[in-house]
């Protein structure tokens, strides 16, 4: 009788102490979990990675080509050349402050009235920004103002959108550098008196 009522009372104690292992389970792995999440939401958040600038690399020359590509096409009067490389949102400012949309850009190289126009221009930086590139670099204009041919030097700046895998330019905006008048000077006060000669006095001259 002793025998049989110890066994009894052990097939009841197993269930329950099954159960309290399940329960005492169930909490140890909320606590890891709420601690867990503590630790996650108090860890420093990784800050955003910054835009890239680069001066020498494949962006740099993949850019360059597209300069290429719109000088190219201006200086070969060629509209099909020149939409593919500016956006139809495309806004020029020139050196001189004149706004100009795409479609005057392209009036203009049709009509073509100035035969010297000649561009040229030099990517020296890109900064990639998702999908929007900013590329910036020196040119030179070589065009007509009145009857006098100028050479325009100065520096660009150029936001490109990327469109279907390639990239597009929406803004243009051109800055002329300005001449160092103290030099300029110099050099025609030189071409005027290429030689210098001393004048000496008695007083000048050294014990003899």
């Amino acid at each position: 009788m002793i025998l049989r009522d110890s066994i009894a009372s052990r097939w009841e104690f197993t269930p329950l102490m099954n159960r309290f292992l399940a329960v005492l389970s169930a909490l140890l792995f909320a606590c890891c979990a709420a601690a867990a999440q503590n630790l996650t939401s108090d860890a420093p958040v990784a800050p955003a990675p910054a835009a890239v600038t680069t001066t020498q690399s494949a962006e740099v020359a993949q850019f360059q080509k597209i300069e290429d590509s719109w000088a190219d096409a201006v200086n070969r009067r060629d509209q099909y050349g020149l939409e593919l490389v500016l956006s139809p949102l495309f806004v020029d400012v020139s050196a001189q402050g004149d706004v100009t949309t795409r479609n005057q850009q392209l009036v203009q190289v049709i009509t073509g009235e100035d035969k010297t126009l000649y561009l040229t221009q030099k990517v020296i930086t890109v900064r990639l920004l998702g999908d929007i590139a900013v590329a910036n670099g020196t040119y030179t204009l070589h065009h007509k103002v009145n009857s006098t041919q100028k050479d325009e030097k100065g520096i660009f700046t150029h936001v490109f959108e990327r469109v279907r895998g390639g990239w597009l330019c929406i803004n243009s905006q051109r800055t002329v550098l300005k001449e160092d008048s103290n030099a300029k000077a110099k050099k025609q006060s030189t071409a005027e008196m290429p030689f210098h000669i001393p004048l000496f006095s008695r007083g000048d001259k050294g014990p003899q």
